[in-house]
């Protein structure tokens, strides 16, 4: 580092310090734990013995510069022997005073288990003497019963990424804020890459605005007579005739979801419908209040010179302003009222916040709104007959398809992390796409209420329909309280009087399987299949399928399709068994390749799909010609990263012992799970660098996360896809 970045970062390391340190300008041990945020107390004290190299129980301004001086600017060997001293339990080794010592079995078990704890993985403990063996074998070259510094180095040398930025993640609070960062580059929205992968949406909203202006100016100068608060107020009128019916036609799913198998999708962005309708949405208050105001000022200037009070043109009929009895006043003070509240209610705080109640039933207010758009404005029927003959079709066409047949919940599974695992007996005249969506109801659990859910299973599966719920907010949750205290009551003894009782009113569940997976009888109803922009994923030659926790719902109807296809293509040779897939473009399916990428929090959130990803692996068993079809890749942000002193043994323990036996010991899975997040930058690079096509980005997850894939595919000239219903 040059002297200004050491000096800032002295003055930085020297302020964290006073902020933890108490009056006696010294860091104790609980002081060090809170500080750096350790799960485990073994790292914590490990560290702590090791940065108080006087033994005086508490860590020095001086002492801490001395041993964060090694650790962020010191070389990989000066790390190592760091890392060392913390593996040595029993050896008495000051920092900066190294004395050989030795790593025995016993004491990297102990390290082992607190990386464990450390990185909120649960293993068996058959598993950890196992990874205990199989770091200690393959680091003690000579046989000797133990391991030193030598041999680590040694074997820590053979995995080059976890020396490229040896550190302890838990310190970089005393890392000062990188300056680069804070320079901002070129916007992204002012980017080619970024007008280029949005041109279809910059173009429609460049069309959308300019119509609203046009329409804005026309009906100004039609109304020039009367003023110009008059004038404002007829140009947002005569927006809000066109916006509150568009707004309408955004939504005709069945009709979008035809659009997405024609030209019309290559042309109109059919795949951002949501965000458009959220736009038009916002559009349509800043007209109301606009418009609403622009009459107020107007009738404020007619109290002057007329007969009437301002209180009684805007809340009374008496001055006849309106084609229905004079209402118009009366209508508009209402329709203001229920758009704010509209708005308001579906704002992503609202919805994500476990209150998605709210938003749907203050959404149903629509009808309202356009009962009293009708009364209240003359012209507003003649935008709103044929889009709202064409919504009340669909309707009509939604229930009729819904209420056809009884469907039938038929199993049920109630996963980790409150995920429910629906199973409904598939009706006959249902097709659908991988990726779709449907709205399902269940009337015990809420009669009235329908919401959307991708289905999991694929179209190739003819005889059910799956669903993964995840239990976010109060009908997901009563759903999955339904069926866990169903499973409770059946293990519960007595109240034989009771359970009759609810048997004859309720379905219920008739056999149990294994603990949270039983078979049942539940009555449901389904409206559905509506197209997503994963429909797209056949006809892109590279595809990147990029799951966060449940957001693999749409992906594991995909990967499913993907690789009943496949095995359509799979060739073998009658004479050696050999298998291979015929790289051929079709109509059905042009994919040269895929690589699927899940994003978990936790270890337990895996168990939700590894059964089908166990299925997919054995496909593609055999190798192929030009590298395999289908590349997964699994990541756990709760586990530490290669690199973190922390988790380092862990993490080679574990590469070991799957080269070993040739599966993840977090999964199962024959692909290796990553320990913490992606890096984006890398992952693409590599995809870009395969050549195998245009690549195809697709994303259901977190919308935080959106953001960061989305910046990166405007960077690699990547298209990107976001679910979204």
């Amino acid at each position: 580092m040059s002297l200004d970045e050491d000096a800032r970062w002295l003055e930085w390391v020297t302020k964290q310090f006073e902020t933890i340190a108490g009056e006696d300008k010294e860091i104790d041990l609980e002081e060090f734990k809170t500080a750096l945020k350790v799960k485990e107390s073994f790292f914590a004290e490990r560290f702590f013995a090791l940065f108080d190299s006087d033994g005086s129980g508490s860590i020095s301004l001086d002492e801490l510069l001395k041993a964060l001086d090694l650790l962020i600017h010191g070389n990989e060997t000066d790390k190592l022997r760091f890392l060392f001293q913390v593996y040595d339990v029993d050896g008495q080794h000051l920092l900066m005073g190294y004395r050989s010592g030795s790593i025995d079995p016993d004491e990297l078990k102990t390290v082992l288990k607190s990386c464990l704890r450390e990185s909120a993985i649960s293993l068996p403990e058959e598993k950890l003497d196992d990874l205990t063996l199989a770091l200690f074998e393959s680091a003690d070259k000579d046989n000797s019963g133990s391991i030193t510094f030598e041999e680590l180095k040694a074997e820590l040398e053979t995995f080059p990424e976890v020396m490229e930025n040896l550190t302890i993640s838990a310190a970089n609070w005393l890392k000062p804020p990188d300056l680069d960062q804070k320079k901002r580059q070129t916007p992204r929205y002012l980017t080619r890459a970024y007008w280029q992968n949005n041109s279809r949406k910059l173009l429609f909203l460049a069309v959308y605005s300019l119509l609203n202006l046009l329409l804005f100016i026309v009906a100004m100068l039609r109304h020039s007579y009367g003023g110009p608060w008059f004038m404002v107020a007829k140009g947002c009128g005569q927006c809000l005739n066109f916006n509150c019916t568009f707004v309408m036609v955004l939504m005709l799913r069945r009709c979008l979801t035809w659009l997405r198998a024609t030209w019309v999708v290559r042309v109109f962005p059919l795949d951002q419908n949501i965000l458009l309708h959220q736009i038009v949405g916002y559009a349509i208050l800043g007209f109301t209040l606009v418009h609403t105001a622009a009459h107020a000022f107007n009738f404020v200037q007619m109290t002057e010179s007329g007969e009437y009070s301002l209180w009684e043109y805007l809340l009374t009929t008496r001055p006849g302003i309106g084609w229905v009895k004079g209402t118009a006043s009366l209508t508009g003070v209402v329709l203001q009222v229920l758009i704010c509240l509209m708005v308001l209610c579906s704002s992503t705080f609202v919805r994500r916040s476990g209150h998605f109640e709210v938003f749907y039933w203050s959404h149903l207010s629509y009808v309202w709104v356009w009962i009293l758009l009708i009364i209240h404005c003359a012209n507003f029927w003649k935008w709103f007959v044929v889009p709202g003959l064409v919504f009340m079709l669909e309707k009509i066409v939604g229930i009729a398809v819904s209420r056809m047949g009884g469907l039938y919940i038929v199993e049920v599974n109630l996963l980790p992390s409150k995920v429910t695992h629906l199973v409904i007996k598939r009706p006959q005249f249902f097709q659908f796409k991988p990726g779709d969506y449907v709205f399902i109801n269940i009337p015990v659990i809420a009669k009235y209420e329908w919401h959307p859910f991708t289905i999991s299973s694929a179209p190739e599966q003819s005889d059910t329909l799956w669903l993964h719920i995840r239990s976010l907010g109060q009908w997901t949750n009563r759903l999955y309280e339904y069926f866990r205290e169903l499973e409770s009551e059946a293990l519960g003894p007595g109240r034989l009087a009771t359970s009759l009782r609810k048997r004859r009113q309720l379905p219920r569940i008739s056999a149990k399987l294994t603990e949270n997976h039983r078979f049942c009888n539940i009555k449901c109803y389904v409206d559905g299949p509506y197209g997503t922009p994963t429909r797209q994923i056949f006809a892109s030659e590279h595809a990147v399928l990029i799951g966060a926790g449940i957001g693999i719902t749409p992906f594991a109807s995909i990967l499913q399709s993907i690789m009943y296809r496949y095995r359509m293509r799979k060739q073998n040779c009658p004479s050696c068994k050999y298998s291979w897939c015929e790289n051929i473009k079709d109509s059905e399916m042009k994919l040269r390749k895929v690589d699927f990428i899940w994003i978990n929090r936790d270890q337990k959130s895996f168990e939700w799909f590894v059964s089908l990803l166990t299925k997919l692996e054995m496909d593609q068993a055999d190798e192929e010609p030009e590298g395999r079809f289908l590349e997964m890749h699994m990541y756990m942000t709760s586990a530490l990263s290669k690199n973190d002193m922390k988790a380092i043994g862990l993490q080679m323990a574990l590469d070991l012992l799957a080269k070993k036996e040739k599966r993840d010991s977090i999964t199962g899975l024959r692909t290796r799970t990553q320990p913490g997040r992606p890096e984006w930058g890398k992952v693409f690079q590599k995809v870009s660098e395969e050549n195998k096509g245009k690549v195809h980005v697709f994303y259901c997850g977190a919308p935080a996360l959106a953001k960061v894939i989305k910046a990166q595919c405007e960077h690699f000239g990547f298209n990107f896809y976001k679910e979204n219903f």
